[in-house]
């Protein structure tokens, strides 16, 4: 094959290449902000806030899993750059104050797209895609009980899931009208701090 034929079918590749994954941003993105206010959205409305046809987003994702599953994996790993950045040193309480902080406003971002996930994906699945948040908290907890401040007579697997339900409850709570949102980050912090703190 000619050299130019040879660079011209290169040059066609990359630019199909480049094409699709701007769709695919374009999907990931609308899927995120419709899900993210309704987890009942459907395909035809994301493929329109998108931009694109729905045969274009069924070539992309071959179903409602797998779009889901996308749009969630997306938001974590926006929620992931967030929460790297907070300062996890110094006393444990208060690193778990400023870690909290971050966490509520993920969680009240991402809600009603958890809610859509859960519709769609297994169990195991949702879990892992929050594998990342859910071994920093472990981890700041354990440290905090190393150095007394928080209890060690419960397991560590059931007060980091206390803790992401009273995230998840919190953002419930207040899409039912029944929390402030202004008063939600002095609620969960007080909430998890009670139940953090060592008996006695």
């Amino acid at each position: 094959m000619p050299v130019r034929a040879r660079l011209l079918r290169v040059t066609t590749r990359t630019r199909r290449r480049a094409d699709a994954e701007r769709s695919i941003a374009r999907i990931v993105a609308a899927a995120r902000e419709l899900l993210g206010r309704d987890p009942a959205a459907t395909i035809d409305e994301i493929a329109s806030a998108a931009g694109v046809g729905r045969m274009t987003l069924y070539g992309h994702f071959p179903n409602r899993a797998e779009l889901v599953e996308a749009a969630l994996a997306d938001a974590l790993a926006d929620g992931e750059r967030t929460l790297s950045g907070v300062g996890l040193t110094g006393d444990p309480r208060d690193a778990l104050d400023r870690l909290l902080a971050s966490s509520w406003t993920l969680v009240a971002e991402s809600s009603s797209l958890l809610v859509a996930a859960q519709e769609v994906l297994p169990p195991g699945r949702v879990r892992q895609l929050h594998g990342a948040p859910a071994a920093r908290l472990e981890d700041l907890i354990r440290r905090g009980q190393a150095e007394g401040a928080f209890r060690t007579d419960l397991p560590i697997g059931w007060l980091v899931g206390a803790v992401h339900y009273l995230l998840k409850g919190a953002a419930e709570e207040e899409r039912a009208g029944r929390l402030d949102a202004a008063d939600i980050p002095r609620v969960v912090t007080a909430s998890v701090r009670s139940l953090l703190t060592p008996p006695g």
